[in-house]
């Protein structure tokens, strides 16, 4: 059994209680974990996403490797699979689109699987498209709402989409008992149950564990446990909001300062998103910045139509067909071969 996520799970609980011990009464490590660390943080990932960008954008692409799914334009009476194989700069647009947007190519993914141990089946994985969907739109999701502690006055279109967010309220109003928790935001919770289930697919399936690393388990486990601190604080945890936005509007506006007020849970929240931050460039979380670049979906397939030459081939001489043809006209008509000139065609 793959034991890979037990190193990281326990690097997470680690990097967990650092943070939550330093920044108790007495260890005084508030301006490290409040500071110091979101900084770091931040500058590790603004230079290296933009060094790995950088470094893709300048990788020399020779050939045309277009990702084809269907037909290419050719000859009349095939029909072009103009979203799946696009000649256009148009239609590479709509195929990036519906990449990024629906993770089309992720739809349309199969797994193999042996049926009465003889018949080899392909079945698609719609639940993991599912999944990868829930994922991304909840985390993006919850980076938006976060905005909030980040600019004053907030912005109209965080308000909106919070109220959508947390459109559902759990009260209990009685005369004798009333209580009740916030607006509960879905997006939190679509966020860790994804999450979840995402682990637990590289868990449960023999295929997948057997090629998962811990590195594929680390960031799944730092954004569970972004979200688990995240919803304690919300709804069981007393936090005091108005001194953890000074926080962060101090850190944004560069004047930083750590406020009283602020616990240790929100400190070891903000270090686990701070060790999220610096480790999203040198790991596979990049496809957020590659799949723009990926030479397999924002190309077009047009070598039917257009004839792509190696920049760097050592310039020889070539002999064309038409070239060809003419030297040995006679001989090709007279071993039955088609020409595309006849010999009492040639001027």
């Amino acid at each position: 059994m793959n034991k890979n996520y037990m190193v990281s799970l326990i690097a997470v609980i680690v990097l967990f209680l650092i943070a939550y011990v330093g920044t108790q009464q007495g260890a005084g490590l508030q301006m490290v974990f409040g500071i110091v660390v979101p900084y770091l943080a931040v500058i590790l990932f603004v230079v290296g996403f933009a060094r790995r960008v950088m470094g893709w954008s300048r990788s020399a692409v020779p050939f045309r490797i277009t990702t084809t799914c269907g037909q290419q334009p050719s000859l009349p009476w095939f029909k072009q699979a103009k979203i799946d194989n696009p000649s256009s700069t148009f239609g590479v647009i709509i195929r990036m689109f519906l990449e990024i947007v629906c993770f089309r190519s992720l739809f349309r993914n199969t797994r193999m699987k042996l049926k009465n141990g003889t018949h080899m089946t392909h079945q698609l994985e719609l639940f993991l498209w599912i999944g990868a969907l829930a994922f991304h739109y909840a985390f993006f999701t919850v980076v938006v709402r976060h905005l909030r502690f980040f600019t004053e006055p907030v912005p109209f279109f965080v308000t909106l989409l919070e109220n959508v967010d947390a459109f559902m309220r759990m009260e209990v109003l009685y005369d004798a008992v009333q209580s009740g928790l916030p607006g509960v935001y879905m997006s939190g919770l679509v966020l860790l149950a994804a999450a979840f289930y995402l682990f637990l697919r590289r868990v449960l399936l023999p295929q997948v564990r057997y090629i998962s690393l811990a590195s594929d388990f680390f960031p799944l486990f730092l954004i569970m446990g972004i979200a688990l601190s995240g919803i304690f604080m919300r709804y069981f945890a007393k936090v005091d909001i108005v001194a953890i936005k000074e926080l962060t509007m101090g850190l944004v506006t560069f004047r930083p300062s750590i406020p009283e007020g602020v616990g240790g849970l929100f400190f070891a929240h903000l270090f686990l998103v701070s060790v999220l931050l610096a480790y999203f460039p040198f790991s596979k979380l990049m496809h957020l910045g590659g799949v723009f670049l990926s030479p397999t979906r924002n190309m077009t397939g047009n070598t039917r139509q257009v004839r792509h030459v190696n920049p760097w081939n050592y310039p020889v001489k070539v002999h064309t067909y038409e070239e060809y043809e003419d030297d040995f006209r006679e001989k090709m008509v007279e071993a039955g071969l088609p020409v595309v000139k006849m010999p009492e065609e040639q001027a």
